[in-house]
């Protein structure tokens, strides 16, 4: 197995050997459900999508994500484990990539345990699959760039609860610059070229986009740059914190 795969499996495989694994999934099903019924209003709304559930993915993920993502790094730090990890005859960036799928893949599972909404969905009425499979592939998207995030800042400190504290600000940043109340406060005095591009990086725009089921060649680049950039960021970190 490649040296990326070994740590992806020994990392993927740790999260079920606590009681990190269902504490996670308990709350994100638990959550999915309150926002989807109760406020969401999924039977309410008297429409066969799954508008409802989604709407709230990126809001449920600002804050499960960095739980998830502020041990992949702060912990090693913290215990000394680092400098063992950064000395081993692998390249640095096979042991990020491989953290990160881990955390990735951990994520999707929370969002396959919800399919049983599609279930629904599809039963009670016709619903449009090819939206919601993007909006699936939205949230995993959206999933992918918080852990990219969480993982950069876990790699800047060795005490998890910063990284967290930390890391739900800057997802929350990310999503707030999408709104039109943050848009039309540049919009003052801003040329629209500006505020084009402050609308641009944020994921709150390219998400709505995708969930809709309009599938753009400037949303897919978005999502691959973003998580490519923080995957080297999150590398460049490690490397300039080696013995800090």
């Amino acid at each position: 197995m490649s040296p990326w795969g070994t740590i992806f499996r020994r990392e993927f495989t740790g999260y079920f050997a606590t009681p990190l694994a269902a504490v996670f999934l308990v709350v994100f099903l638990f959550l999915a459900g309150i926002f989807t019924f109760s406020m969401g209003g999924l039977f309410e709304r008297g429409q066969a999508d799954l508008r409802s559930f989604f709407q709230f993915v990126p809001w449920l993920f600002l804050f499960l994500a960095p739980a998830l993502s502020m041990r992949l790094w702060a912990e090693e730090r913290r215990l000394g484990t680092i400098e063992i990890l950064t000395t081993l005859p692998i390249p640095l960036s096979h042991a990020v990539v491989g953290k990160f799928l881990a955390a990735w893949l951990f994520s999707l599972v929370a969002l396959a345990l919800t399919l049983p909404l599609w279930l629904t969905v599809a039963w009670l009425g016709d619903p449009d699959q090819g939206a919601i499979v993007a909006g699936y592939i939205a949230s995993a998207m959206v999933s992918g760039i918080f852990l990219g995030i969480g993982g950069c800042v876990s790699a800047a400190t060795k005490n998890q609860v910063i990284a967290f504290v930390v890391t739900v600000v800057l997802c929350f940043l990310a999503l707030l610059t999408g709104f039109p109340l943050v848009l039309d406060f540049f919009r003052g005095w801003l040329p629209q070229g500006a505020v084009d591009a402050i609308a641009g990086v944020s994921v709150m725009t390219h998400f709505t986009s995708l969930m809709r089921g309009v599938v753009e060649f400037r949303d897919v680049v978005y999502f691959a740059s973003a998580i490519y950039g923080l995957l080297l960021a999150t590398n460049l970190m490690i490397d300039w914190r080696k013995g800090a």
